[in-house]
């Protein structure tokens, strides 16, 4: 059975909460659940989730993704923009890399534009709420091998 790593940055602890216009009203562990669920029913993929604030929490998280893991997203959030140790931490496993974001950060503002993290990434999804993660999870499947369970 494949496991992906979903890994989420500063603040989104506090998802249904902050900022309802731009991230929504749902819970972060409400949208890992539907995430969780859908790479168990969907695509027989076991997740693990994880989130913090502090950054070098998440590098070690992602280190620890090597030989345990198959496959990370990431919704870096306000790291996206600052951090070259999630970057490196990102491209040292070799791991395929989906990074995320519930908003479309192209279209905030000027700061949000440039992510020092998708370079390392297989992919970027953005902009679709809570659904960029369910897309995340399809597009990982795929990038895997893996044939949907329809």
């Amino acid at each position: 059975m494949k496991k992906i790593l979903i890994v989420n940055g500063p603040n989104l602890g506090l998802l249904g909460k902050r900022e309802p216009t731009v991230y929504g009203s749902r819970s972060l562990p409400e949208i890992m659940a539907e995430a969780n669920e859908r790479a168990s029913t969907l695509w027989g993929m076991q997740t693990e989730t994880f989130q913090n604030d502090i950054e070098g929490e998440l590098v070690k998280a992602i280190g620890g993704a090597i030989g345990v893991f198959d496959g990370i997203i990431i919704n870096p959030a306000a790291y996206t923009h600052t951090s070259v140790a999630l970057r490196d931490a990102l491209s040292a496993t070799g791991l395929p890399c989906i990074e995320v974001h519930l908003s479309n950060t192209h279209s905030r503002e000027d700061f949000r534009h440039t992510s020092l993290t998708a370079p390392v990434c297989v992919g970027q999804i953005m902009g679709f709420g809570t659904g960029s993660y369910l897309l995340a999870v399809d597009a990982m499947g795929r990038k895997l091998g893996l044939k949907e369970k329809r």
